[in-house]
């Protein structure tokens, strides 16, 4: 029996419900940085494809240069943050309540995310969450590579030592780049849920082990792994 104590949870879609506002944060960054009008459908769906992925490099792959780049990719912390303060953030129904059990389990678990660090942090502060898990992790904590890199995920691993092998963690996540990041990372459980960008397809497609309707059911499913 591999028991699968470390758990690698992303944030937004997954155990957090943002409802758009990552959409909302870019057509508000790409206002301030100039982009064009007609430029923005193209734009949005690019934000959408690449859901989970490290902002900055999202937006190094649409303006091209790194001044623009980060200018923008400032302007959507902002943007983003003013929509936290705002209130507009809410947990995925049952999110703590799984964190909970995972931990009651006996499991070691991290949040991550494709935010940069202050934005991760507002979003903990505007939940309550602060103390709710072991480790939380930012594309910078992990050497600057977000997703879909497993970089994340095997800092988790390094920084934790909750396990001794790779296949002993599970990822969780609700976007393709979640899930190619488990697999990429070695993950023995690489779990997709429906809560977010992502459909049942394009999880599997990535590589999903399992697809849940969400986080909620992930106490259930790796108490069944472990037997």
């Amino acid at each position: 029996m591999t028991k699968l104590n470390l758990v690698v949870l992303d944030m937004a879609g997954t155990t957090v419900a943002d409802g758009g506002l990552v959409e909302q944060a870019f057509a508000s960054a790409a206002e301030r940085v100039g982009a064009e009008p007609d430029s923005m459908p193209g734009m949005l769906d690019h934000v959408r494809a690449t859901m989970g992925e490290s902002k900055i490099s999202v937006f190094r792959h649409l303006f091209g240069d790194e001044a623009r780049a980060r200018q923008a990719n400032a302007a959507f912390e902002e943007a983003y943050g003013e929509l936290v303060d705002a209130g507009r953030i809410a947990p995925v129904p049952g999110a703590r309540t799984a964190v909970e059990e995972l931990r009651a389990q006996g499991r070691t678990v991290a949040l991550t995310t494709g935010f940069a660090r202050p934005t991760q942090d507002a979003i903990l502060a505007a939940l309550g969450w602060q103390d709710l898990v072991e480790l939380t992790l930012c594309p910078a904590d992990a050497g600057g590579r977000g997703r879909p890199y497993p970089d994340m995920v095997l800092a988790a691993f390094l920084r934790t030592g909750a396990v001794d092998g790779v296949q002993q963690i599970a990822v969780a996540g609700d976007t393709s780049y979640d899930m190619l990041s488990g697999v990429r990372s070695g993950a023995g459980v690489v779990a997709g849920v429906l809560t977010g960008a992502h459909d049942k397809e394009q999880l599997e497609q990535y590589g999903a082990t399992h697809v849940l309707g969400s986080v909620a059911e992930l106490p259930g499913l790796l108490a069944g792994a472990d037997r």
